[in-house]
């Protein structure tokens, strides 16, 4: 087969595809409806968003129940402030990486909230945490607090998508720091 015939097959092959591929699109077909298959992924690809949102949600209420509790410590004992308030403006910092916009993170030369920060978010209750009289139960209490939003946090990890299972992690692990140094850290 001479160059011009090799040419001449592969101008032909390539027209043929052309015409077949175009042949399969028709435009007086009316518009496109999405195949089943299509019609499936978009389903799952919502349902996979939304679980998201919600396990955001969670994670986010969590961390804000947690703040609602440094609040009312702070409030309650102010003589906690050199202690608790470090770990508060660390548990800020969490809710707001987490997802968490709508508060102002702490004053980073005081460690004490921003002026609206006594406004709850969404998914907060309105109505302070009691706290004990007695100092030390009151850090009891938040150490207990510390603990249960890094079990919730631990607890979303498997259905967390990459990125936000390490950002999860690295909270639930900071709120085991924070319940060790609000009980046992005191005591070393």
């Amino acid at each position: 087969m001479t160059t011009t015939g090799r040419r001449a097959l592969l101008v032909a092959g390539a027209s043929a595809a052309a015409a077949a591929l175009t042949g399969c699109t028709s435009e007086d077909a009316g518009p496109r409806r999405p195949n089943a298959a299509e019609e499936a992924a978009a389903r799952e690809a919502e349902r996979v968003a939304r679980a998201e949102a919600a396990l955001r949600r969670r994670a986010v209420t969590a961390s804000r129940t947690l703040l609602a509790r440094y609040d009312a410590a702070l409030a309650a004992h102010p003589a906690l402030h050199a202690r608790v308030a470090p770990l508060r403006a660390s548990a800020a910092a969490h809710a707001s990486a987490l997802g968490e916009g709508d508060r102002p993170a702490p004053d980073a030369s005081s460690g004490t909230p921003g002026p609206s920060s006594g406004t709850p978010g969404p998914g907060t209750a309105s109505a302070a945490p009691a706290v004990p009289a007695d100092p030390r139960a009151a850090l009891r209490e938040l150490a207990a607090a510390a603990r249960a939003a890094s079990d919730a946090h631990t607890a979303e990890l498997l259905a967390a998508p990459p990125e936000y299972a390490r950002l999860l992690a690295s909270v639930a692990a900071a709120g085991a720091a924070h319940a060790y140094l609000l009980t046992e850290g005191a005591r070393a």
